[in-house]
This record gives C-alpha cells, sequence and structure tokens, in this order.
C-alpha cells in the first residue's frame, strides 16, 4: 500500500503536479538563498548571451528540484529536455540526446548518480568542450569521430549527492543542496495551489496541513488534494482547519507528519534501549528495503533530531524518547556487546 507521505511521486498525480508547479521567480516559494544566487547567476549569463553554467542540485525527493530546473528554462527563454539517469543505458542513448540539443538547450537529468561510468565518460567532454566523442566500429578497423554540440546547460538532480563520482561533481560549476521547508513556507505553497484546483483553504487549515507535510511540498500538495476531496463529499465551498484535521487523521498522519512506518521506526530505536542498530537489522525487522529507509523515512526525521546516525549504526535521540514520555537509556560503551550483535 502506497504510503500517504511518500515522497515518490505517483503516477496518478502527474497532470495536476504540472498545473500546480510555479513557472517563475514570482511563483516560487522557499529556498530563498537558492533562488537569489540563480537570478543573478542567470541575469550574468543573459547579459553575455551566454549558456548559463552546469547546475548540480541535491537533496532528498519532493523539494523542487525538478522545478527549478524549469523555472532556470524560462528564466533562459531555453527548451529542456528531461530524461532520468536509469533510461541512459548505453553511449547510443545519450548520444542521441545530445546530438539533438540546440544552442542554449537545457539538458536536465534526473538521479543523475545512476548514470553508468561509461555513460559518464561521454559526459565528460560534452560538458568541458561540446565535443561529443563516438567510437564507429571495433577492433582495428575501430575509428573515433568528433562532433561538435552546441553550448547546452547540463542540470543534474539527486537524491544521493554522495553516490555521485568526484569527476562528474566536479565538472558542475553550480552546487545547491535544497532544504526542507519552514511551516510557513508550506502554508503559502498550499494557500495557493487551494486557489488553483478550486477548492479554498482557509489560513488554519493551511497551517494545520503544513504541519503534517514533512517539511515537503510534494507531500503537501498530495495531502490538500485528499482533504479536496473529504471537504466536497462534505459540501464544504472552504476547506476549514476542522475538516483538514480530520482528513489527516483518517489518513494516518499524526501532526508531526509521521505516519504508522515512521512510529515502528522510532518505537524499534527505542526498543533497543540506546543500542546503535545496522540499517539491515532495521530494514529486516520493519520488512521493507533498505534504500526506502535511507532515501524516504530518515531524513526528515533526522533533519529534525529524532534519530542519529552514527558509524555503528542508528540510535533514538533525547528528543524521541520525550515524543514518547520515556527517559532515556544511559549510552552503551564501546564495549557493551551484551544481548547479541546489533551492531553493523
Amino acid at each position: 500500500m502506497q504510503r500517504i507521505v511518500e515522497v515518490e511521486k505517483l503516477d496518478l498525480e502527474k497532470d495536476y503536479e504540472i498545473s500546480l508547479r510555479p513557472s517563475g521567480w514570482d511563483e516560487y516559494i522557499g529556498q530563498e538563498k537558492i533562488k537569489k544566487n540563480l537570478q543573478v547567476f542567470i541575469k550574468a549569463a543573459r547579459k553575455r548571451d551566454e549558456a548559463l553554467d552546469h547546475v548540480l542540485f541535491f537533496g532528498p525527493p519532493g523539494l523542487g528540484k525538478t522545478t527549478l530546473a524549469n523555472i532556470i528554462a524560462n528564466e533562459m527563454s531555453a527548451n529542456i529536455k528531461t530524461t532520468a539517469a536509469p533510461m541512459i543505458e548505453k553511449s547510443g542513448d545519450l548520444a542521441a540526446i545530445l546530438t539533438n540539443l540546440e544552442e542554449g538547450d537545457i539538458l536536465f537529468i534526473d538521479e543523475i548518480h545512476r548514470l553508468s561510468p561509461a555513460i559518464e565518460e561521454i559526459l565528460y567532454p560534452a560538458m568541458e568542450d561540446y565535443r561529443l566523442d563516438i567510437i564507429i566500429g571495433s577492433g582495428p578497423a575501430a575509428q573515433t569521430i568528433k562532433l561538435d554540440l552546441p553550448r547546452f546547460t547540463l542540470i543534474g538532480a539527486t537524491t544521493r549527492a554522495g553516490m555521485i563520482s568526484s569527476p562528474l561533481r566536479d565538472r558542475f560549476g553550480m552546487h545547491f543542496r535544497l532544504q526542507f521547508y519552514t511551516h510557513e513556507e508550506l502554508a503559502k505553497i498550499i494557500k495557493k495551489a487551494s486557489y488553483k484546483l478550486g477548492c479554498l483553504a482557509g489560513d488554519d487549515a493551511c497551517i494545520e496541513t503544513a504541519a503534517r507535510s514533512r517539511g515537503t511540498p510534494r507531500i503537501a500538495l498530495r495531502l490538500l488534494k485528499r482533504i479536496r476531496d473529504y471537504a466536497e463529499v462534505a459540501d464544504e465551498k472552504e476547506i476549514s482547519q476542522k475538516r483538514a484535521r480530520y482528513a489527516l487523521d483518517e489518513l494516518g498522519v499524526d501532526e508531526l507528519g509521521f505516519d504508522e512506518m515512521d512510529i515502528k521506526f522510532l518505537e524499534l530505536l527505542i526498543e533497543a534501549k540506546s543500542k546503535p542498530l545496522g540499517l539491515g537489522t532495521i530494514a529486516a525487522t520493519l520488512s521493507e528495503d533498505e534504500g526506502t529507509i535511507e532515501d524516504v523515512i530518515e531524513p526528515y526525521l533526522i533533519a529534525n533530531g529524532y534519530i542519529e546516525k552514527t558509524a555503528r549504526g542508528r540510535i533514538a535521540t533525547p528528543k524521541t524518547y520525550d515524543l514518547f514520555r520515556l527517559t532515556q537509556k544511559r549510552k552503551p560503551s564501546l564495549f557493551d556487546h551484551e544481548g547479541g550483535n546489533l551492531y553493523e
């Protein structure tokens, strides 16, 4: 069953997400430092009549990396071509994409950390020298053909910056880390989206929804759409805080944005009595994929101080013990090994 606070896109969301996505800086809320810097760099590039330098966005899913890429394209009056790293399986796939670019175009590659080393090698001269090296034939008859490419901008997005190879990372002229949004920023996003969806939400309802959205606009918009369903069934023209709270409770999202999986995760760490639990142990106990735990569940909990990652594993913080109204046990000594090996 799909979690309502899942940060990955759902197929049924694609159409309405596009309509709710801001197209310019005046509509874009949050990430103020990134927005300010990008505005300067874009203006400078336009003044010189050059393509913008390559950009790398990284951070948890749902924070607006794709949205920023589209805004950059709009501000640069450039065409944007979008793809995902897993779709580029062979060198010919990348060559086809690059040779179809025109001067000033923007190529957006999502989850760029999943590019294979062979594909990266082809990308290096394309990013640095705007040149594509193609090998035709094999063995002694093999020939290398060099094709000139138009000056383009590569925008890469990833949820795992640490998995990008250093040579690829160094070829991006700009690196931006997206942060979780504040409740106030999310409330503004929800307010604007409610107008576009034709279901005006009251200020209190926006704040209530924002507080349970895990600092992520994608989740906030998904929750708003579900709340709208409850309001329409109840024949409410304006979404009230009471209706929003009722809908969110029914969806299993509590006041902190936690769902059942988050609670199970935190309870597991508490039951470990301050002994670090390895990722493999946690995944096996929760019957969940390790990648899902690392990319979906943990980022919000770590950013808000509910869990801590150590060399030995994950432990619950005093904030988590306070949440469950428990007293934290002493931290284990380096020589503690009682009760079996929980360390990985």
